[in-house]
């Protein structure tokens, strides 16, 4: 498990080591080409190709990527389903290939909501990917961040009932969802928008953010270069001052 960065200074290091994505703009990647918006989902999956291509070139460990938030229950029903659709066919052709990479696979969110089928076939690829060390890659579905933290109180009061009202956050990080991981050093967006839509709230307390017009099908290993290098660019203080980190060269 590893420590939070409200409580411990983490390594900061020139490549950031976890980078968690929204991949957002697929539907009006679509849209702009006349296209049905399942094309732009379609188109989005080999971007996620070559994102973790590029991940494992640079040197990142942890790349973790919003696919469905625990709100997009609300798109239309057609939509949603061809999603569904499109995670089955994903993890049935991907699994393989993640495995000649030695990449990990892990997802994490409500899965309950979803079928038994894709259930099935998401605890199949975790258990084929499990001692793959190369990047682990995590996939957000039904997930949400305040849905994460009730999740890990709820589990921590039922392990734990007689230390209530004196829980620190060592007590409760490993109930959250991504205990295995370090924290996200860099939080990007595609598509313009310059929010974090319920993705990782307590996960993401000191990431550095990058935002980009690009949509998500062009998202690209150039756009991961320059968005690192956005993140090379800052002073990483984690509530200390500029003379501090200076003088610890961290």
């Amino acid at each position: 498990m590893f420590t939070s960065a409200t409580r411990e200074l983490p390594e900061v290091r020139p490549v950031p080591r976890h980078v968690a994505i929204i991949m957002d703009g697929n539907g009006r990647w679509a849209k702009k080409r006349f296209l049905p918006r399942v094309a732009g989902h379609v188109k989005g999956v080999e971007t996620v190709r070559e994102v973790v291509r590029a991940c494992i070139e640079q040197g990142v460990e942890y790349l973790t990527l919003f696919a469905f938030s625990s709100e997009n229950w609300r798109r239309p029903a057609e939509e949603v389903s061809r999603l569904m659709q499109l995670f089955v066919s994903a993890l049935e052709n991907e699994v393989k290939k993640l495995q000649r990479n030695g990449v990990r696979l892990k997802v994490i969110g409500d899965l309950s909501r979803f079928s038994p089928e894709l259930q099935t076939l998401i605890q199949t690829a975790e258990r084929a990917t499990a001692e793959n060390r190369r990047l682990v890659l995590t996939i957000a579905a039904n997930y949400g961040g305040r849905w994460d933290i009730l999740q890990a109180m709820n589990r921590l009061a039922a392990e734990k009932p007689e230390a209530a009202g004196q829980w620190t956050e060592a007590d409760l990080e490993p109930w959250l969802a991504m205990s295995y991981a370090p924290e996200p050093d860099l939080f990007i967006r595609t598509g313009g928008e310059e929010r974090v839509s319920n993705f990782l709230l307590w996960q993401l307390a000191y990431s550095e953010f990058h935002f980009t017009e690009t949509l998500w099908p062009a998202f690209d290993a150039d756009a991961l270069k320059e968005a690192i290098a956005s993140y090379q660019r800052r002073e990483r203080r984690f509530g200390r001052t500029s003379e501090q980190v200076q003088e610890t060269g961290n």
